[in-house]
């Protein structure tokens, strides 16, 4: 008899078929493992086997077979206590789809509805090691703006786009960034009390908004909120500045609603579920 070759290998395995059934022009078992990669995504703690087999519809056998198969190629990770997790190789992914480039693409038309929105200077930036850096800026309408070029790198322990950025780190990041930084005071407003500034990060993590009252440039006002990706994670900062002469306090806190639209959008278009939303 002659040796046929070994089948390929198959992603999943369907509901009592040994055949992998097309539905709507598409393969049955690559719209479920795709269904099963959008519920682990969701579930940023990681899910069971059970809960994940209810959400996308489908026998537990069959969950299995698909996870198992996606866990093998390293898109799905199980921990420790058997729930499962995205893997690193769908971060590699999108991180290769969503560029520099392409961030800033998506963040600009954001930035200029919230500079008309708020007349004034709107920002998008970015951790560079312990800095931010401003990938994107857009002027407001008023006739004064501030003169701010994009690729600029600032402190990220007195600006309000570093606090918000800060403010997402891990504990343990977090604390090592503590042991690194030097509080330098730019301005008589500059946080340089190590206590002060581990509470100032707290609130921006509670509030979900961080603000800059005159810390880096004494002349000089700004607000920053989180923006995210589809994995919920923060990947910069949205934010608007403009001087103290003309926006005080209490009109930055009063534009927290126009920022906080801008920062739902701006992480929408780069995948972050709603209820990740600040």
């Amino acid at each position: 008899m002659e040796e046929r070759p070994p089948a390929a290998p198959v992603l999943a395995v369907s509901d009592g078929d040994s055949e992998d059934k097309a539905t709507g022009g598409g393969v049955q078992s690559i719209g479920r493992a795709f269904a099963i990669l959008e519920e682990v995504a969701r579930n940023r703690q990681g899910i069971g086997l059970a809960d994940l087999s209810k959400r996308v519809g489908l026998h537990n056998s069959t969950t299995f077979h698909l996870v198992k198969t996606m866990v093998s190629l390293g898109y799905i990770r199980q921990l420790k206590d058997k729930r499962y997790r995205i893997g690193r190789p769908l971060f590699a992914l999108a991180a290769s789809a969503l560029d520099e480039m392409e961030m800033v693409s998506m963040a600009t038309p954001v930035l200029e509805h919230l500079s008309l929105t708020t007349g004034e200077s709107s920002h998008f930036a970015v951790r560079m090691s312990d800095d931010v850096v401003v990938m994107a800026r857009t002027p407001g309408p008023s006739k004064f703006q501030l003169t701010d070029r994009v690729g600029v790198v600032r402190p990220a322990y007195c600006t309000a786009l570093g606090k918000v950025i800060l403010a997402a780190l891990r504990p343990e990041q977090f604390d090592r960034y503590l042991d690194r930084v030097e509080f330098k005071p730019l301005t008589s407003r500059t946080i340089v009390d190590r206590q002060r500034f581990v509470q100032e990060i707290e609130d921006v993590r509670t509030s979900g908004i961080g603000f800059d009252d005159g810390e880096f440039d004494e002349e000089v006002r700004c607000a920053a909120m989180p923006v995210r990706d589809f994995s919920g994670q923060v990947v910069g900062a949205i934010g608007i500045s403009g001087p103290v002469w003309r926006l005080s306090f209490q009109a930055l806190q009063s534009r927290a609603k126009a920022l906080a639209a801008a920062a739902a959008e701006l992480s929408s278009a780069l995948g972050a579920a709603g209820e990740e939303m600040p």
